[in-house]
C-alpha cells in the first residue's frame, strides 16, 4: 500500500476519533415514586435514534451524543412519560435521573428492580387461600420460592429448587412410571408430590422443568378444605405458579453448560399483540448425563400463554405446557421390607456409589401436555367470578426396573417391566370471590364449586427377574440391552385396564376482620368421591362423602409488621374398597371404608419488618391421623380402620435483606412422628414412619451483589443443606437402617450487567457422598459445576 494511502486512512481515523471524543454522554437512574429502581424503562433522545434500557439496578447510559440541546424522555408502559430538557457541551458527561409518578404497587405488571429490596420475599400468594390475603393476614403457613432465587442459583431441576423450602426433602427421584412417577418429597412427616399448577390439578409422571416457574408455593399442613382429597398430602401440598404475559415487550435468552455433559438453552419472550392482547412463550431444551457410570436425560419444553383483556370487566388467561423427555433412570435399591435386615452399615453402598445398574439403552419416555383456561369477570366492584378449566395428559412409555434385597447382606435381584400408561385429569372450577361489609365487620369470601376427574390407563408388560447384582463382588448378571429385555418380557402383556375416579365438591371460606388487627377465617368443604373404574362391579363401586373444616385466627399487635396466628386444618384421603374374607378364606366379599382424616392445630408468629426487609415465620404444629386402614389383628384376611399417626414439629423460616445488595433465605425444622395405632404384627407401631424423612433439616442461602462502586454488579453466593440421619427402613419386624446425616455446601460467583447475567455455580463443594430414600438407598449428586449466561432485551 502506498504511503499516501496509509496517511489518508490514518488522517480519516484520527479525525473520526477526535470527533467522537468531542461527543457527550448521559447516564442516570430511573425509580418509582416509592424510590425502587425500575427495570426495562426506555430512555431516549427526541429526534435521535439513540437510547438505552434500564438494567436491574434501574441505571442506563447513552454514549456518543453530538453536542446540542435535546429532549430526553423516560417511557414505560403503565407509567406517565417524563421528559427533561438538557444542553450538552462537547465531551460533557451528564448525570440525569428520572422518578416516575407511579409507585411499585401501581406498576404491578412491570418488573421492578429489586437490588434494594427483599427480592426473594413474596408477600402474598392468591393460591393459598383463594383470596387476596397478605402473608400476615393468613393463618396458614406457606413459603413461596421465587424465580429470582432459582435464576441466581442456576437451578435446572425441581429438586434443586425445593432445597430452598423449609422442612422439605426428597424421598424418591422421578421414576417416570405411570400414575406416580413424579418425585416424592417429605413435608411435616408425610410424603407429597407436586400436583398443582396455578392452584389447579396438573398431574405429571416425570420431572418438572423450571423454565416457566414464577414461584413454587409450598403450602404447609393438611389443606383438604380448599383443595380436596386427590391432590393433597397430610403434610401439605406443592403448587407451581407459572409466568404470565406482561404488557411490555421483553425477552431473555439463557444458556447453561456444566458437569456431566449438562447443556441447557432457555428462552422467555413476552410480546404485546395489541393494547388488549398479550402473549408469552417460555421454552427450554436440556441434556445431561448422571454422575454414575450410566444414565442420562434429555428434554424439550415449551409453554405458550395468552392473555386477553376483552373488556374493562372480563379477562381471559390461557396457559399451556408441553414437555417431552426421555431418561435412562438408575433403578431404586429397595431394602427387603419382609425379612430381617442383613445390612448394618452404609459401607457396601458407598463402595458402589458410582454404579448405576442400568444402561443408556433402557429409557423411559414421558410426554406431558397441560392446558388451563381461566375467565375472570368483575361482577361488581365487590365481587369477581373466576371460571377455570384444567386438562392434563401425561404418558409413560419405556423400561422401569428396581433392585430387591435378597436378605443376604450382598445380593439384589432386578425386576423389570415395559411400562405403557397414560394419566388423564380434568378439573372445572367456579369461584365467586368478594369483599363486603356486614355491619362494622369487613369480609373476604370465596364460594366455589369443583369437579375433578382422573383416569389411569395401563397397558404394560408383567414384571420379570433380570439378573442379580452383587455389591460385594461388583457383578451384575442381568441383560441391560433393549433387545435382551424385550426378549425376557416377551408374552407377558397383562392386558389393558382403566381406573377412573370423580370428585364433586363445594366449599366456602370467609375471613372476617373484627378490627384492623384481629381477623378470623372459617371454611368448610363438602366432598363427594366416586370410583368410576370400568372393571368394578356394582358392589365394588363406592361413594364417599367427607366434610372438611378449617378455622384460623390472626392478631396483629403491630399492624402490617407482626402477626400472631393459630389454625385448625383438616385433610382427608378417600380409601378404595378392599377384597376381604373370613380367616379361613370363606365368604369372600368387598369391603368399603370411610375416608381417612387428618387434623392439624398450629400456633405461630409472622413478621415483616423494616419495609419487608425482614420476613420470618415461626410455628409449632401437631397433626393427627385417624381412620387409617390396617390389617385386622383378629383376621389376617380382613382390613379395618383404626390406625393412627401423630406428627409434631417446629419450623422457622427467614427471608431477609439486612443491607442493600445482601439477601438471605434460611430455614430450620424439627419433626417428631410416630405410628400410634396399628396392628403390632405390621411392625410400625411406636416407630417413626419411613416417609417422615430426617427429623431435622436446615436450608440456607446468602448472596451479595455490589450495588455501586468499582465492583458494581459483581455477586457472591453461599449456602447449603443439612439433615440428620434418615430411617429409610424402620420396622420392629425387620430392624432399622439409617441413612447417614449430611451437610452439603454450594457457592456461586456472578456478574450482572445492564442486559446480561453471567454466573458460575458449584454444587456440593466438598463432594459429600449422601443419600435419600424411602425404604430405599439412593446416592445423590456429587460435586458439579455449571456456567450460565443470560441476555435480556
Amino acid at each position: 500500500m502506498k504511503l499516501k494511502s496509509i496517511s489518508l486512512i490514518l488522517f480519516t481515523l484520527g479525525f473520526g476519533f477526535a470527533a467522537w471524543a468531542q461527543n457527550a454522554s448521559i447516564k442516570g437512574t430511573v425509580t418509582s415514586a416509592d424510590e425502587l429502581p425500575l427495570e426495562f424503562v426506555n430512555v431516549g433522545i427526541q429526534g435521535l435514534s439513540k437510547g438505552a434500557t434500564t438494567d436491574r439496578l434501574g441505571t442506563y447510559e447513552i454514549k456518543n451524543i453530538p453536542p446540542g440541546t435535546y429532549e430526553i424522555f423516560a417511557s414505560l408502559v403503565g407509567a406517565e412519560r417524563q421528559t427533561k430538557t438538557i444542553q450538552l457541551q462537547p465531551g460533557q458527561k451528564v448525570e440525569l435521573s428520572f422518578r416516575l409518578q407511579e409507585s411499585s404497587t401501581q406498576l404491578a405488571e412491570v418488573v421492578v428492580s429489586d437490588q434494594f429490596s427483599n427480592r426473594f420475599y413474596e408477600d402474598s400468594a392468591f393460591t393459598v387461600a383463594k383470596l387476596p390475603l397478605k402473608d400476615l393476614e393468613n393463618p396458614q403457613v406457606y413459603q413461596s420460592i421465587s424465580s429470582k432465587l432459582l435464576k441466581e442459583q442456576v437451578v435446572t431441576n425441581m429438586n434443586d429448587a425445593m432445597k430452598n423450602a423449609t422442612g422439605v426433602t426428597r424421598l424418591w427421584e422421578s421414576t417416570g412410571r405411570g400414575g406416580d412417577g413424579a418425585e416424592y418429597y417429605s413435608m411435616r412427616g408425610f410424603s407429597v408430590q407436586p400436583t398443582m399448577v396455578n392452584g389447579l390439578p396438573s398431574v405429571n409422571n416425570g420431572a418438572l422443568d423450571p423454565a416457566n416457574i414464577e414461584s413454587i408455593d409450598v403450602i404447609k399442613g393438611p389443606s383438604g378444605t380448599l383443595f380436596g382429597s386427590p391432590l393433597i398430602s397430610y403434610g401439605g401440598l406443592i403448587n407451581v405458579s407459572t409466568k404470565r404475559p406482561l404488557n411490555i415487550l421483553k425477552g431473555e435468552i439463557g444458556f447453561i453448560t456444566g458437569s456431566f455433559g449438562l447443556n441447557r438453552v432457555t428462552g422467555d419472550i413476552n410480546l404485546p399483540l395489541s393494547d388488549q392482547a398479550f402473549m408469552r412463550v417460555n421454552t427450554a431444551y436440556q441434556s445431561q448425563n448422571t454422575f454414575q457410570d450410566a444414565g442420562n436425560r434429555k428434554s424439550f419444553y415449551i409453554a405458550p400463554s395468552f392473555k386477553l383483556k376483552a373488556s374493562d370487566r372480563l379477562t381471559f388467561l390461557i396457559n399451556t405446557e408441553f414437555l417431552d423427555s426421555e431418561a435412562a433412570n438408575a433403578p431404586m435399591i429397595f431394602l427387603n421390607r419382609n425379612a430381617p435386615l442383613s445390612f448394618t452399615s452404609i459401607d457396601l453402598f458407598e463402595d458402589n456409589y458410582f454404579r448405576s445398574y442400568t444402561s443408556n439403552d433402557l429409557t423411559m419416555r414421558n410426554t406431558t401436555f397441560a392446558i388451563q383456561a381461566q375467565a375472570m369477570y368483575e361482577i361488581s366492584d365487590s365481587w369477581t367470578s373466576q371460571t377455570a378449566l384444567s386438562r392434563s395428559s401425561t404418558k409413560s412409555a419405556g423400561y422401569y426396573h428396581y433392585l430387591w434385597d435378597q436378605s443376604n447382606g450382598d445380593e439384589f435381584v432386578r425386576f423389570i417391566s415395559n411400562r405403557n400408561g397414560q394419566t388423564l385429569t380434568t378439573d372445572i372450577q367456579q369461584n365467586f370471590i368478594g369483599e363486603f361489609s356486614l355491619g362494622k365487620f369487613e369480609n373476604k369470601m370465596v364460594v366455589g364449586l369443583d369437579f375433578y376427574e382422573s383416569g389411569l390407563l395401563d397397558g404394560s408388560s408383567g414384571w420379570l427377574a433380570n439378573g442379580t447384582v452383587s455389591l460385594q463382588e461388583g457383578t451384575d448378571t442381568g441383560d441391560l440391552t433393549r433387545a435382551g429385555v424385550d426378549d425376557i418380557l416377551k408374552g407377558t402383556f397383562v392386558g389393558n385396564s382403566m381406573a377412573k375416579t370423580q370428585v364433586v365438591s363445594a366449599y366456602v371460606s370467609d375471613v372476617i376482620a373484627f378490627t384492623p388487627k384481629l381477623s378470623a377465617m372459617a371454611s368448610l368443604r363438602v366432598d363427594r368421591f366416586s370410583d368410576q373404574s370400568e372393571n368394578l362391579s356394582e358392589e365394588e363401586r363406592n361413594e364417599q362423602v367427607a366434610l372438611s373444616p378449617k378455622f384460623g385466627l390472626v392478631y396483629q399487635p403491630i399492624k402490617d409488621k407482626v402477626s400472631l396466628f393459630g389454625n385448625y386444618m383438616n385433610g382427608f384421603v378417600n380409601v378404595a374398597p378392599r377384597q376381604v374374607s373370613n380367616a379361613d378364606g370363606s365368604n369372600p366379599r368387598v369391603e368399603s371404608f370411610s375416608p381417612e382424616q387428618a387434623n392439624q392445630w398450629e400456633l405461630g408468629v409472622k413478621t415483616s419488618l423494616y419495609k419487608d426487609k425482614l420476613a420470618a415465620t415461626l410455628s409449632y404444629y401437631s397433626i393427627g391421623i385417624d381412620n387409617r386402614i390396617m390389617i385386622d389383628p383378629a383376621n389376617i384376611n380382613n382390613f379395618i380402620q383404626g390406625g393412627s399417626v401423630e406428627s409434631k414439629g417446629l419450623e422457622f423460616s427467614l427471608v431477609a435483606n439486612p443491607i442493600n445488595g445482601l439477601n438471605i433465605v434460611a430455614g430450620y425444622s424439627k419433626n417428631t412422628s410416630e405410628v400410634t395405632g396399628d396392628n403390632p404384627e405390621n411392625g410400625y407401631l411406636g416407630m417413626r414412619p419411613e416417609e417422615a424423612g430426617p427429623d431435622r433439616l436446615i436450608n440456607f442461602w446468602a448472596s451479595y451483589t455490589a450495588p455501586q462502586g468499582p465492583l458494581k454488579g459483581f455477586g457472591l453466593g453461599f449456602g447449603g443443606n443439612a439433615a440428620s440421619e434418615h430411617l429409610t427402613l424402620n420396622r420392629s419386624t425387620t430392624g432399622t437402617f439409617a441413612l447417614p446425616p449430611y451437610e452439603v455446601f454450594n457457592a456461586s460467583l456472578s456478574y450482572s450487567g445492564p442486559q446480561y447475567l453471567l454466573a458460575l455455580k458449584v454444587n456440593n463443594l466438598t463432594d459429600e457422598l449422601y443419600y435419600s430414600g424411602w425404604s430405599t438407598v439412593t446416592p445423590q449428586n456429587t460435586r458439579n459445576i455449571s456456567l450460565a449466561l443470560n441476555y435480556r432485551f
